[in-house]
């Protein structure tokens, strides 16, 4: 079994109150809850009294702790679908991601992505602008990205600078952000939107498909690393158990961080060279092999100037708000995800028929 000691409880860490994500009384809404980020968070919502309702394309595994949890199989891409899965929910989580072949860069030329990175937020405001309900509008969180960001600024940033989006993809999220926002201006909902950074980690029921776990694979495979033009690129590494309290956090505060885009981090960067050099340490200290070479390629003609822009998150505004921070450290994150690699790797070794 993985040793998950290593691993703080970040929500014992964090000044986080509770109050909405452990009332019972509540329904909890979570779309994409089968998904890497979108499992974490269930996996912390059931550490609390709250109703669940866990909603994905395919099986969403129950997390053993969760007190009252449903599970609904659904595309939520369609209409009808998503009304009847938001119904009654007094929070509505829209964690779902449409990355197509496994990185944002699918959303480049893939038309089917605007219709779940936009699309389901704007279909999710229609449902509930149509149907009013008393008392206090339901709770809205959309993950976006710190790369929405995209020209207008690089280094440490806080969120308050002027967004320059790059990619289709950021323009996709900035897009549902506006939705979320304007809904939030008019009353509809209370909205917030999240931006996250490089996300990784092991998920309790999701593969994450990012460039940490990419290279860890990589590294346990004895195959050499490789980076472009020098890996001097830095990048903000945020643990998925912290990304999940954050999201949680954002519905325990929604009133006080309704109506805007929140950056959340570690406030520190790390180079792409020291990243990948710290992977192939740890995983030799885990197999007992040497470690492999990390080695410096020529950018492939598909990368993007987001690639050799370093934008690290301060989450200073978002930390005096709720009292989130990222508890749980790199050296530590990336032991717990190679030895769930290699856990997992023996797993399906047993599995496999022995000729």
């Amino acid at each position: 079994m993985v040793d998950t000691a290593a691993l703080v409880d970040t929500a014992a860490r964090h000044d986080i109150d509770g109050t909405e994500t452990a009332n019972p009384a509540r329904r909890i809404a979570v779309l994409g809850a089968s998904g890497f980020i979108g499992s974490a968070v269930a996996a912390a919502l059931a550490r609390r009294p709250a109703r669940l309702r866990l909603l994905a394309r395919g099986p969403s595994p129950v997390p053993p702790e969760a007190v009252d949890a449903e599970v609904i199989t659904a595309d939520l891409t369609d209409t009808g679908a998503l009304a009847e899965a938001v119904a009654d929910a007094d929070v509505v989580l829209n964690l779902l991601l449409y990355t197509g072949g496994g990185t944002w860069r699918a959303a480049e030329a893939d038309p089917h992505s605007e219709r779940t990175n936009v699309g389901v937020t704007r279909d999710l405001v229609r449902i509930l602008r149509s149907n009013p309900r008393p008392g206090p509008p339901p709770i809205v969180v959309v993950p976006g990205s710190t790369s929405q960001l995209g020209a207008g600024g690089s280094g440490l940033v806080d969120g308050t600078e002027v967004d320059e989006p790059a990619t289709v993809y950021d323009r996709q999220k900035s897009a549902a952000e506006k939705v979320l926002t304007d809904a939030t201006a008019d009353g509809v909902l209370r909205g917030v939107s999240l931006r996250l950074p490089t996300v990784f980690g092991a998920a309790p029921h999701a593969a994450d498909r990012g460039v940490v776990t990419a290279m860890a694979r990589r590294a346990l495979a004895g195959e050499p690393l490789t980076v472009w033009d020098g890996g001097e690129t830095e990048r903000d590494l945020l643990h998925v158990r912290d990304a999940a309290e954050a999201v949680l956090a954002c519905v325990d505060h929604a009133d006080a961080l309704s109506g805007t885009h929140w950056l959340i981090g570690t406030g520190r960067g790390t180079t792409v060279r020291a990243l990948f050099t710290a992977i192939a340490a740890v995983v030799a200290e885990q197999t007992g092999r040497p470690a492999v070479d990390v080695v410096s390629v020529p950018a492939p003609v598909h990368a993007t100037e987001m690639d050799f822009r370093s934008i690290i998150a301060d989450p200073t505004r978002f930390r005096t708000v709720t009292g989130w921070q990222a508890g749980v450290e790199l050296r530590a994150a990336l032991k717990h995800t190679v030895a769930a690699l290699i856990e997992e790797t023996a797993h399906e070794e047993s599995l496999s028929p022995r000729s």
